[in-house]
């Protein structure tokens, strides 16, 4: 499908955007948009199952620490409080991080610190800490090396092994994600397998479920996210350049989609385009996400055009 952004009556920018849909068993329901065997980097999208191999290697997380683990965190005061929580539970402090030292992916968090002239670029505020403190946790219970990032690391292997299987194919070769973390590739029908078992598989469920509970801890309250989250039963979990997922919490269904320039919201528009095309969005969320669904193009502050569909 192509999303387009409108301003004043004239198209400023085209995204190529596909997403698709398939049941428990992997079968595909939907396909929207072309490329959906393009091979993709599946990035932060595929957080929630690096977590479960951390917890089924011992992380031992409690809710709010599984949704942190599972999240691209925006670096708020809870955020860091609950990451540098899992790593003292563990005897680690932030010394122990390999992701890089970064700002608060939140400008709001930044501010803060900034206003108060404590520092800004610390590994706690990297939106990964979670996942890396998780897995930090892991090779601890496990007596592993804590040089975790590496791809031949036995949590990396098992990772790839497991995410292999829920997507149907091979994830490897992997690249590196911007936090150092091996990332996984793929394309968009096997991401909407992957979270379609992640509603429904008994090890994965409880990971679904406290990001769904907690998506102020998952995303930052405002990301688009956390805003589909709030109004369609989902565990919804995107990555950068353009990649989301979202597993259906009611109904064993699983939804990815991916803009071919990158961009997020184009991604967020074409998912819940499809998820209204198979009549999945009830009247009052539907209204709830209306901005989400085709978001308003600003001039002078005022409403002059919009992202949505154009076709497809």
């Amino acid at each position: 499908m192509i999303v387009g952004s409108t301003r004043s009556g004239l198209v400023e920018a085209v995204h190529p955007v596909v997403a698709a849909a398939v049941d428990a068993s992997g079968r595909v329901i939907e396909v929207l948009g072309g490329d959906a065997d393009r091979p993709i980097f599946y990035r932060s999208a595929v957080k929630p199952f690096q977590a479960a191999v951390s917890v089924r290697r011992g992380a031992d997380l409690g809710p709010e620490s599984l949704a942190l683990a599972a999240a691209s965190h925006g670096g708020q005061p809870v955020h860091v409080a609950i990451v540098a929580g899992m790593l003292a539970d563990a005897g680690l402090d932030e010394s122990h991080l390999l992701c890089p030292p970064d700002v608060p992916s939140s400008a709001s968090a930044e501010l803060r610190l900034t206003a108060a002239g404590a520092p800004t670029e610390r590994r706690l505020h990297h939106n990964c800490s979670g996942k890396h403190a998780a897995m930090l946790r892991a090779c601890s219970a496990q007596g592993w090396s804590l040089e975790y990032t590496e791809p031949t690391h036995p949590l990396q292997v098992e990772i790839v092994e497991f995410v292999s299987e829920l997507v149907g194919a091979s994830v490897a070769p992997t690249g590196i994600d911007g936090c150092g973390v091996p990332t996984l590739r793929g394309d968009v029908v096997g991401l909407a397998r992957a979270f379609a078992r992640l509603t429904t598989d008994p090890e994965l469920r409880p990971i679904a479920e406290n990001s769904a509970r907690y998506t102020a801890l998952t995303a930052d309250a405002d990301r688009s996210e956390t805003v589909l989250a709030r109004w369609f039963p989902a565990v919804v979990k995107g990555g950068a350049m353009g990649c989301v997922g979202a597993g259906w919490l009611d109904g064993s269904v699983g939804f990815a989609a991916k803009c071919w320039t990158g961009q997020g919201a184009p991604a967020v528009v074409g998912l819940i385009t499809l998820i209204e095309r198979l009549g999945l969005l009830p009247v009052h969320p539907r209204t709830q996400l209306a901005e989400l669904a085709a978001p308003v193009v600003l001039g002078g502050g005022e409403p002059v055009g919009s992202t949505e569909v154009l076709s497809g």
